[in-house]
């Protein structure tokens, strides 16, 4: 097991050096995609000595720099901050639907004409929103940074009901490499001690409002459940080079600080400094080369963004991480005499099992009392309540659906000059009570665990877009077993706020599209054959033992827990296992 870097005495952030190379002798690995998975592949791969190239395929950005709107106000931005209308419906209409996306993250989304998709009409049950990034970074810098562990439960669902494709790995084989991922990361949270929820190696916490601290030991006493803070990607104190989060709030336009884990902040600076890494942005992977006597990838094929210039690289090894959607695309774009339908896709079900986490529903209520309380700052986070239904060891926890929930959420004043619109009064009377602070409001927001069904899919299209690459259609919505646990996430929720006390109750239960979550998973799912599914254990493509695919598109079930920290450690554990292959010389081209 390898050990993270030692603290480092100066900043680690350093600038990301992209350099526009052409073909040239072969590199030892090729990444593709720089975000969450990918920067955690080049890092790994680079510290182990392999001179590695990370292939991005939109824009460079450089940290800090970029960050174009972290801390402005609404007076210093185009039409008050209040956005381009006109420019979004022309340009952005599908990722305006996303809920980050506002005036100040607008530049952090992909423009939708250049970037097109094909999916189910608007409104329809079958419409997906697939949100995406095309930057140096990629989504790692527009994450939620919620962090959490599967547990070994979720690992042991689908064989356990017979749903799905089995894991072929269990809980206790991945645990040290969330260990290990977690302390380069650096987690903020609370040691519990939970079977549903396994701890990571934690920072200190952040602090509970009063409010949560109350609803944590009223949910505790009446239903014995548990309510912490979040566990975050979010610096609490000084972390390797990084310094901690001083509460300013817009994390979602970028942190200067690196106060919370991006790969501009922590993985590629880390990956640079072995002088290992070339990192080529504006180059969108058309397909893999693959050689059909060796019996291995050799390379990629890519198109410049800007020149459209046709370009291959070679490699030992090449890693996928371009998104669950995107690295499926790559595979299926590949198509040779052994592989007709797409490079590990004996199975046919590359594609199939697109998984979110579905959400957009909860209750919210009034916490009357703690009126001389005041929140500190804007906290980039907030409270975590953990699955309790259909927990495998309590016959008490059965529902009506399969799997489970947790809650995220959490009680804050309602402040700001907008909550006038519903106050009684006028004039003098009304600004005066605006200047106070408001209620005290608990917000009860569920992500639910989305099962993987085969209809809910990706193919490619014979239409290709501007550089020559196929535009994919992708359909799939929610089905009996997440309606039903919809109801139950909103019920349990109105339950818990009458215990606490809350007042004003309110529901809500809106329009959810696939992928909405920005947790898109699955498309070429994890198996212990290639008749079963894409992946082998160690995130093998099943009979290419050189090619290895570490985003999203592996995961076989969801959990309801967010997905990053799990992409991060089997990255690192794929890693491992490619290097030691290459010692053993079984990756050699």
């Amino acid at each position: 097991m390898p050990h993270p870097r030692d603290a480092h005495s100066t900043s680690l952030i350093e600038k990301i050096c992209t350099v526009n190379v052409q073909t040239s002798e072969p590199f030892d690995a090729i990444v593709v995609g720089s975000g969450m998975s990918g920067g955690w592949a080049a890092k790994e791969l680079c510290e182990k000595g392999l001179k590695t190239l990370v292939l991005e395929r939109g824009r460079s950005v450089e940290h800090g720099t970029d960050y174009i709107t972290e801390h402005k106000a609404p007076w210093e931005m185009p039409f008050r901050g209040r956005g381009d209308r006109q420019a979004v419906e022309a340009r952005q209409f599908r990722q305006s639907k996303a809920g980050p996306f506002n005036a100040y993250t607008a530049h952090w989304y992909v423009d939708d004409v250049d970037h097109a998709y094909e999916t189910a009409p608007d409104g329809d049950p079958n419409e997906v929103l697939w949100v995406r990034g095309y930057h140096l970074g990629g989504r790692s810098i527009m994450w939620g940074r919620q962090s959490y562990r599967l547990a070994p439960m979720d690992f042991e669902a689908n064989a356990r009901e017979g749903i799905g494709t089995p894991w072929p790995v269990a809980y206790d084989e991945i645990e040290p490499w969330y260990s290990y991922v977690e302390r380069f990361v650096g987690i903020s949270g609370e040691a519990l001690g939970l079977r549903q929820l396994p701890d990571s190696e934690f920072l200190p916490a952040m602090a509970l409002t009063g409010p949560e601290e109350h609803c944590r030991d009223v949910i505790a006493e009446r239903f014995g459940r548990t309510l912490t803070i979040g566990r975050a990607a979010i610096l609490t104190q000084p972390h390797l080079g990084r310094g901690p989060c001083h509460y300013c709030g817009p994390c979602d336009r970028g942190c200067t600080a690196g106060a919370y884990f991006s790969s501009l902040s922590s993985t590629l600076p880390a990956a640079q400094a072995t002088g290992n890494l070339t990192v080529r942005s504006d180059s969108i992977v058309h397909s893999l080369i693959y050689d059909e006597e060796q019996d291995r990838v050799t390379g990629v094929r890519v198109i410049d963004q800007v020149t459209k210039e046709a370009i291959e690289f070679y490699a030992n090894v090449v890693f996928l991480n371009a998104s669950a959607l995107g690295s499926t695309s790559i595979l299926m774009n590949t198509k040779t005499p052994r592989f007709p339908d797409g490079l590990g896709n004996q199975s046919g079900l590359l594609g199939k099992g697109i998984m979110d986490h579905h959400f957009k529903c909860g209750a919210v209520g009034d916490i009357p009392g703690f009126d001389d309380v005041a929140p500190y700052g804007n906290r980039p986070n907030g409270i975590y309540i953990p699955r309790f239904t259909n927990l495998p060891w309590d016959s008490s926890s059965r529902r009506d659906f399969v799997r489970g929930f947790g809650y995220q959420g959490g009680a804050g004043r309602r402040n700001g000059w907008g909550r006038g619109a519903g106050m009684p009064g006028v004039g003098v009377a009304l600004k005066e009570n605006l200047q106070k602070p408001g209620a005290w409001e608990f917000v009860m927001f569920p992500f639910g665990e989305m099962l993987a069904y085969d209809d809910n899919y990706m193919e490619l299209t014979d239409e290709v877009d501007q550089w020559g690459i196929p535009i994919p259609r992708v359909v799939g919505g929610l089905k009996e077993n997440e309606l039903k646990m919809r109801e139950a996430m909103i019920a349990d929720g109105v339950e818990m706020l009458e215990a606490a006390g809350a007042e004003n109750i309110r529901t809500f239960d809106q329009p959810y599209r696939l992928a909405e979550g920005i947790h898109e998973m699955g498309t070429a799912r994890m198996s212990d054959s290639p008749e079963t599914g894409c992946v082998d254990r160690w995130n093998r493509v099943h009979e290419i033992p050189n090619l290895y695919v570490t985003d999203g598109a592996f995961m076989t079930s969801a959990g309801c827990q967010n997905p990053s920290l799990t992409y991060m450690a089997f990255t690192a554990r794929a890693v491992d296992h490619a290097v030691e292959s290459m010692k053993r010389g079984e990756l050699r081209v």
